[in-house]
């Protein structure tokens, strides 16, 4: 039976999750059912407990610093709860002007745009991309060599909303297939005749966490700046109406 919304925190409780770390699941499942990203909203719920060695009371660590810098490393922590803390950390103490944070053994990372979301509601810009396992082809074909791997890139405004632009390389992705909505045959880079250049994109971001973060499990490339100018009200102004990536 599929998980209804007000069985949310208890089911995720009975995994062994307990307090922030439950409200937090919570949360960002049922963000991304409120926003139509079902594929990562309550057909989630289940799949966590059919993931290898999972451990509702690990802690991510950081473990490394340097101006501009940080490096942390999940330690069997999912990886939901390590970009939270990446999140919270950043928030409570504010980059100037950026930092780029890199997380080993990050996994499963979530919806993107939940996090960028939460750096721009605090007046961070950002921009956060993350690996998964092979599940996209060279459009020539062959062998799955790439995740479907998302980039999201959140803005905040003095007007209000932020812009959160949150994109898989993919057709469909990985969640829609386990949400029935969508068929395994559509792991794909999008584009059809021009697939080659979300190939592309989705190699190079993926190469990129891996240099950074190494390719040893899974992990997570952000960028947090501390914004000097504010571009979105004039663009809203613009778009006259028109619902923008992230609006609801």
């Amino acid at each position: 039976m599929p998980v209804r919304p007000e069985e949310v925190l208890d089911r995720i409780r009975s995994l062994g999750f307990s307090g922030p770390d439950a409200e937090l699941l919570a949360d960002h499942f049922l963000d991304a059912e409120r926003r139509g990203k079902t594929g990562h909203g309550l057909a989630r719920v289940e799949w966590l407990a059919t993931l290898p060695d999972l451990d509702p009371a690990a802690r991510p660590e950081l473990v490394s610093a340097a101006p501009g810098f940080e490096h942390w490393d999940g330690r069997g922590t999912l990886g939901y709860l390590t970009l939270a803390a990446i999140c919270a950390h950043l928030v409570a103490d504010p980059p100037w002007p950026a930092k780029v944070v890199t997380a080993a053994h990050c996994f499963p990372t979530g919806m993107l745009g939940y996090w960028v979301r939460w750096l721009a509601e605090a007046g961070l810009a950002a921009l956060l991309t993350a690996t998964s396992p092979p599940r996209l082809a060279h459009p020539g074909g062959g062998a799955a060599l790439v995740g479907t791997i998302p980039l999201a890139i959140g803005i905040p405004s003095s007007g209000g909303d932020p812009i959160v632009a949150d994109v898989s390389m993919a057709k469909a992705t990985y969640g829609a297939v386990l949400a029935g909505e969508a068929a395994p045959e559509e792991l794909v880079p999008f584009g059809a005749d021009q697939a080659h250049k979300s190939f592309a994109l989705a190699l190079g971001l993926q190469l990129l966490v891996q240099a950074a973060a190494g390719a040893d499990g899974y992990g997570a490339f952000l960028v947090a700046l501390a914004p000097e100018f504010d571009p979105v009200p004039d663009l809203r102004a613009r778009a006259a109406g028109l619902r923008l990536p992230g609006d609801s």
